[in-house]
């Protein structure tokens, strides 16, 4: 069995990315939208870098994360990324990587009522914009 509080930032953001991603799909199906094409457009104000790395400058800046989670965020953020997106600045794109890596442990050691809350203060903020 891996021992998750082992992996590093990538591999942590890699899970993180796809189960950010299915929650907020769900929500904004929840929310009554139906046609792929308009999930597809609203659910990338939600899960673009910029808007990760606004989220998790937020939840720094409030001191809502633990001691752990800013371990976490930090090693997702100082991870080595040998690629990145085009529309986004590097500072930016390592942001959200760390959100995403913080999203991915808390999925992968079971968290799910910080989780939960990390995505609804989430969620709450992209929406308040």
């Amino acid at each position: 069995m891996v021992n998750y509080k082992l992996l590093n930032g990538t591999t942590l953001a890699y899970i993180g990315d796809s189960y950010y991603d299915l929650m907020i799909r769900h929500h904004l199906i929840d929310k009554g939208y139906t046609k792929a094409r308009t999930l597809h457009k609203l659910a990338t104000k939600y899960v673009a870098a910029t808007a990760q790395a606004k989220i998790i400058n937020q939840l720094i800046e409030k001191d809502i994360l633990t001691d752990e989670e800013i371990d976490i965020v930090k090693r997702g953020r100082n991870a080595k990324v040998n690629h990145k997106k085009h529309n986004v600045d590097i500072i930016t794109y390592k942001h959200g990587t760390s959100f995403e890596s913080l999203i991915g442990y808390l999925y992968l050691i079971d968290h799910k009522n910080r989780l939960e809350e990390i995505i609804k203060f989430s969620i709450h903020l992209v929406e308040s914009w």
